[in-house]
């Protein structure tokens, strides 16, 4: 399953299932992304304390009803979709690699991190499994929040002038076959640098069609979004 678009349109990805229709890292959500024609879903995978793999953002935002790393898996091996896994721990890549060989999903998922380190150990027991190098870190989600952005904008604009030159060698260290970027960071320079080392771009989270119009112009390969409607009818399926 493609992770570079070719000649064709974005990859259309929903984010945290698809959390403007459903509510985020849950089986609804997936489903949604999937009934809206995602080609993949992005979910957040964490450990509970029992050590399950579940559905999570952060450990703080785990429902009691989270749903399981087993039924995500269950749910898009049989409906034929695309597994986008964000890992919100270390610890966690032998247990994911293992479990996306089980249901025979390595050749269509893509693992992200912030961890370059997580990410040459996923490769390293699952040498065919694609994952991709995600950046920045927003922990606390200050890039959305209007408030900040004064503050915020002149260090975008630092990162958007040196991330072109930059990364080659993060994406090298990682192993990664994919940059998974916030959106205020990608530029046409950047997209040119991954491809330049046979590596795609996938940007997060975009919401506005515009906005999504102009990234699709730029070349990037897939458009992660909470909302899949934005991106327009789903295309004939090229999985």
């Amino acid at each position: 399953m493609r992770i570079l678009r070719g000649d064709g349109p974005p990859i259309r990805i929903g984010h945290r299932g698809a959390a403007a229709l459903a509510p985020e890292n849950t089986l609804e959500a997936l489903r949604a992304g999937i009934a809206r024609g995602c080609d993949y879903v992005e979910f957040d995978v964490l450990s509970t304390s029992d050590g399950c793999l579940v559905l999570a953002h952060s450990a703080h935002e785990l429902p009691e009803d989270a749903a399981s790393f087993d039924d995500a898996l269950t749910l898009l091996a049989a409906e034929g979709v695309g597994a986008h896994v964000d890992l919100k721990q270390r610890g966690l890549e032998e247990g994911v690699g293992a479990a996306l060989r089980s249901y025979d999903l390595l050749e269509r998922s893509l693992v992200s991190s912030l961890d370059w380190a997580a990410l040459r150990d996923l490769r390293r027991y699952e040498p065919a499994l694609r994952v991709g190098l995600s950046y920045p870190e927003d922990r606390y989600g200050l890039s959305g929040r209007r408030t900040f952005a004064p503050l915020l904008a002149g260090g975008l604009a630092a990162m958007k002038r040196t991330l072109p030159r930059l990364i080659g060698r993060w994406l090298q260290r990682a192993a990664a076959s994919a940059a998974v970027v916030h959106r205020q960071l990608v530029t046409p320079s950047l997209i040119r640098a991954c491809h330049d080392r046979g590596a795609a771009v996938w940007v997060w989270t975009v919401n506005d069609p515009a906005e999504a119009g102009q990234l699709a112009e730029w070349g990037a390969d897939a458009i992660i979004s909470d909302d899949p409607r934005i991106l327009g009818p789903s295309k004939p399926s090229t999985r």
